[in-house]
């Protein structure tokens, strides 16, 4: 039997090696979406990404009969480490092919990596911060991913139990079929609310109109999740970083901002048409033709995805959702939106959950990180 033989990624090949494996391993697969090439090479870049300049990361390859059969990325954020107290590395970009030796050995350069830095738990799959990709599917295989969800086959947790690791935190994701007729308790309250605290919906003309709001947004996120367990500061070179590489695909009409008689943001909603065809069609690329497939799907799409919603805690329980709801209702139908998802959303975080209350939500999809201590 062939020994697995683990590499350490240095050289600008073996880097495209490493982010390229994925789109190989599920070439046929019809619910996989592909990210960007070029993004996730710059997310090994410290001048791309600001999460570098507090953290350490490695990034392996594993070999078996001279073919690449998996990869996997190790990370250490000291920000976190110090802000908070907590002390782990943080295992992502984990694939590997139906081969228990494979997945052992590299969980074991993970845990290997831990030990050198006096490090005794490892936690994954997640990225540099709360903002990345993270949480291994458990449930909705069948179901096609969305630009920000990671999708893997239904063996990647069966092996990773096996290696002793356990459940750690929990994802939930929902599907809707948008109703036809909006419910008459969200158009009272939304109009009640609205004239209460003096809230108004902005209607941006173009997209640089929003740009003004961008840090605020931000900003209102830090305040929104701030409690939950995982959650850290988002710093400004992140929030310029995540600005650079998102706001090209927002479209103006997907947006809600509230604000108050002073103009201030209280809440917002950034909503997408769904992009996951477009990237399964564009192959990871924009150029030549994929920006075609996105402009396609931002014209005509049945489908979209909920990204960020921010509701300053001064508001929250106090129905300000009705009136990100009525808005979106209206521009959805107007569209042509039939159904729509939400993004993952923490098992613990009852107070977003309970946003989707009024329409029917399915959960259709789980997923979790899983931790080991030695």
């Amino acid at each position: 039997m062939s020994k697995v033989s683990i590499v350490e990624v240095k050289k600008p090949e073996e880097l495209k090696h490493f982010v390229k494996f994925p789109m190989e391993l599920y070439k046929n697969n019809p619910y996989y979406v592909p990210s960007f090439i070029k993004d996730e090479i710059n997310v090994w870049s410290p001048k791309e990404n600001p999460a570098l300049s507090y953290s350490e990361a490695k990034q392996f390859l594993a070999y078996k009969n001279n073919k690449i059969v998996g990869r996997i990325a190790a990370i250490i954020n000291r920000k976190e480490e110090k802000e908070s107290n907590i002390k782990k590395v943080r295992f992502g970009w984990i694939d590997f092919v139906d081969d228990e030796e494979v997945s052992k050995a590299l969980i074991d350069t993970v845990i290997q990596f831990a030990k050198s830095q006096n490090i005794d738990n490892i936690e994954g799959p997640m990225g540099f911060t709360n903002l990345d990709k993270a949480g291994m599917l458990t449930f909705g295989f069948d179901k096609i991913a969305t630009m920000i969800g990671i999708y893997n086959h239904e063996y990647y947790p069966q092996h990773i139990e096996k290696l002793g690791l356990v459940k750690e935190k929990e994802w939930v994701e929902f599907e809707m079929n948008f109703p036809k007729v909006l419910p008459p308790k969200v158009e009272k309250f939304s109009k009640l609310i609205a004239e209460k605290y003096k809230l108004r919906v902005l209607k941006f003309k173009n997209k640089e109109e929003i740009l003004p709001y961008i840090n605020p947004m931000f900003e209102l996120l830090d305040e929104t999740y701030k409690h939950l367990s995982t959650y850290t500061p988002i710093s400004t070179e992140q929030i310029k970083t995540y600005k650079e590489k998102f706001f090209p695909l927002i479209a103006k009409n997907y947006v809600i901002c509230v604000v108050d008689e002073n103009n201030q943001l209280v809440s917002f909603a950034i909503t997408m048409p769904s992009y996951s065809r477009a990237l399964q069609k564009s192959k990871g690329k924009l150029l030549p033709f994929g920006w075609w497939h996105f402009l396609q799907a931002e014209k005509k799409n049945d489908r979209a995805n909920f990204y960020l919603i921010g509701i300053h805690p001064e508001y929250q329980r106090r129905g300000v959702t009705a009136i990100i709801f009525k808005e979106i209702y209206e521009r959805f139908t107007s569209m042509g939106i039939e159904f729509a998802e939400t993004n993952p959303e923490l098992e613990e975080n009852k107070s977003v959950q309970v946003l989707w209350q009024d329409y029917n939500p399915v959960n259709h999809k789980r997923r979790r990180t899983y931790t080991l201590k030695f």
